[in-house]
């Protein structure tokens, strides 16, 4: 049996050397900047130089997280900090930007590169367009089935790793805008806020819609080998050493002998996560979520508090030491303690010295931790100096060529639909490109040979989907191919591996979910044939200015997928609120929930400034929209006079991505 790499999270010193102690093959960790777990510690320059002289000495590799989105202000220091992990043996990057791969390989070709599930890579095309492209590992996304992955592993030509076990993400990796829309802190800047893990009114009552279960998949570990999957990966860089180490230790076991199994599960249970879930690899989908938010293993409810003083039943052993964390309200941060003083009654009743007046009676307890592992806090030995700023000359040269474009100062106005009702509502004289972005289902009863759709073909777009499973990959280059024989040959595409399933000759652009935040992404992008780049949603004014690329197009009146999930949504109501009124609806396309704010995105009135500094594309979107004449003819007035169209939002266009 192929025997794959167990890569462990390391999101602090003590983690580290559980990861060391608990049997890790690689483990994988976050410099300060540009990685997806900022809440974790994370490590110093001169940390990660000691860290990886013991990792090595104990033959273990070292991975390194810069995978979010970066912005065009900060290039300068992302090209200080690859410049200083070229002058390392790290054994590879982990990447969701574009413009990071593309600076990796212009500048320092021989560090290894590893696609972040960030990336949204779910099927073979994604996998083998990774190979091509100079990648060496995909992390594939969470939400493969099992039929799916043994597919994959059959067609790709690339190392792939998947989660294992650990917390899951209500929707897809790097398609998440929920958490940015509520206050600009990005899940793709490493900032997520969890509004997945939030209480939601919904038919009339609080409740938990999205919150999963973890992820728990060590069933399926002999199998999993046995496809030649690379690596095995725990999720949990801001987790205890202690979690760490017990995972890794289960995982190990089952790993090294399958019969194993019933022993590793046992150690499973008292991981301190959340319920487990098997989710699409176990088909449990439809128990996926869970009603408690909380991670910690339920030990019970405070029966009563008074006088400094908690106390509560429990048939879990409680000892001196134990790390305890109180769920006081729905939607408050837990409050967390060391039980150091207490004492237990006659019937069984524990008492605890602890003083804290949020504390109420009927406040559920979870044990966070046993603390009967310890690990040391402090790393050891010596480590040389390592240059960790790119010579002034290089950068200036480097930042120079990433902000060479060309200027085309013609104004384009593009209209997306996502139903043809709109084509009865419209005059497609009144703008100069449509987007057609259709349904799986409508694409299969669109009829192109309608003479007005016929005589229009140079106007329309034909727009792929972001989520395209493996099993419908067919589907979709057949259609492709179709509609460029028909005379229909301009592609938006939705992620970059698309290229692949378009036919030869075809024109494309890049939508905005090829994210492109910054000029060394743009220039990627039309190094690989884009016409057109799109700026992505959660983009904000400032650094739109701060980049050199003008041709970009601008969404300027949306409605974001604030969450884009495989898992369906339990209750049949359309819309709920959060705890500040703030309203959401919910959509089902093509198996996929969709989750919207109530009211649109519209920047229409910043035309005027977006043209004075030289951006001349513009994007109308109608997704979601009801098809109507007076909407449509709203919009592109609005556009061109450059006026606010209420009631909308700015997103983060005004308020500023953190």
């Amino acid at each position: 049996m192929n025997k794959p790499e167990l890569l462990l999270p390391v999101g602090n010193i003590e983690s580290f050397y559980a990861a060391i102690s608990g049997g890790a093959d690689a483990i994988y960790l976050g410099l300060k900047s540009f990685n997806a777990r900022g809440r974790a510690a994370n490590f110093t320059n001169f940390q990660l130089l000691l860290l990886m002289n013991e990792a090595h000495e104990n033959k273990v590799k070292v991975y390194i997280t810069l995978n979010t989105v970066i912005k065009n202000n900060e290039l300068p220091e992302l090209l200080d900090i690859l410049w200083f992990l070229s002058k390392t043996k790290v054994d590879a990057v982990i990447i969701q930007d574009w413009g990071t791969f593309y600076l990796l390989k212009e500048y320092f070709p021989k560090l290894i590169i590893h696609a972040s599930t960030q990336m949204a890579n779910h099927n073979s095309v994604g996998a083998n367009f990774s190979k091509k492209n100079g990648f060496s590992r995909v992390i594939l996304a969470r939400e493969l089935s099992m039929p799916e992955l043994v597919e994959i592993q059959k067609e790709s030509k690339i190392e792939t790793e998947i989660f294992v076990h650990g917390a899951l993400c209500y929707s897809f990796s790097g398609m998440c805008l929920f958490s940015s829309y509520l206050g600009g802190s990005g899940a793709n800047r490493g900032l997520c806020t969890q509004p997945c893990r939030r209480y939601y009114n919904i038919e009339g009552e609080n409740k938990l819609v999205f919150s999963l279960k973890d992820n728990q998949l060590i069933d399926f570990i002999p199998k999993i080998a046995e496809l030649g999957v690379s690596s095995l990966k725990i999720e949990g860089r801001i987790k205890s050493g202690e979690y760490v180490y017990q995972v890794a230790q289960a995982y190990k076991k089952v790993i090294e002998n399958p019969a194993n199994l019933p022993e590793a599960k046992k150690m499973l249970e008292m991981d301190m996560g959340r319920e487990k879930t098997q989710w699409f690899m176990g088909k449990d989908v439809q128990e996926a979520v869970s009603d408690k938010p909380n991670t910690g293993l339920y030990i019970g409810k405070i029966e009563k508090v008074g006088n400094g003083t908690f106390s509560f039943y429990s048939s879990v052993e409680i000892e001196k030491g134990n790390r305890i964390r109180i769920s006081a309200n729905k939607d408050s941060e837990q409050i967390s303690c060391k039980i150091d003083d207490f004492s237990k009654s006659e019937d069984g009743l524990t008492i605890v010295n602890y003083s804290n007046t949020d504390l109420k009676a009927g406040n559920e307890i979870f044990l966070a931790g046993l603390r009967n592992q310890k690990f040391p806090s402090k790393l050891k030995g010596e480590s040389k100096n390592v240059s960790d700023k790119m010579p002034q000359h290089l950068k200036r040269d480097a930042i120079s060529k990433v902000r060479r474009f060309k200027v085309d100062k013609n104004q384009l106005v593009f209209v997306r639909i996502d139903t043809v009702e709109w084509l009865r509502k419209m005059r497609l004289e009144d703008f100069d490109y449509l987007i057609l972005n259709l349904p799986m289902r409508k694409w299969q009863e669109f009829k192109s040979d309608v003479p007005f759709i016929k005589n229009n073909s140079k106007k329309i777009w034909i727009e792929l989907p972001k989520f395209i499973s493996e099993k419908d990959i067919v589907f979709y280059k057949k259609l492709c191919a179709d509609f460029k024989n028909k005379g229909f040959n301009q592609f938006f595409i939705s992620h970059l591996s698309q290229i692949d399933l378009l036919a030869q000759g075809s024109i494309f652009s890049t939508n905005e979910n090829v994210y492109a935040y910054n000029d060394a992404a743009c220039q990627l992008l039309y190094a690989k044939g884009a016409k057109y780049v799109t700026s992505p949603l959660e983009n904000e004014f400032e650094n739109v200015l701060s980049g050199a690329d003008r041709n970009q197009i601008i969404p300027m009146h949306f409605y974001p997928n604030l969450f884009y999930s495989r898992q369906p949504v339990s209750t049949g109501e359309k819309s709920f609120t959060d705890s500040k009124n703030f309203e959401f609806t919910r959509e089902v396309r093509d198996g996929i929930t969709i989750v919207l704010p109530d009211k649109p995105v519209s920047l229409l009135q910043y035309k005027t400034k977006l043209s004075g500094k030289g951006f001349f594309k513009y994007l109308i979107d109608l997704s979601f929209e009801s098809p109507s004449k007076h909407t449509i003819k709203r919009l592109l007035n609005k556009l061109k006079y450059s006026e606010q169209d209420q009631p909308s939002t700015t997103f983060n266009f005004k308020k500023g991505l953190k």
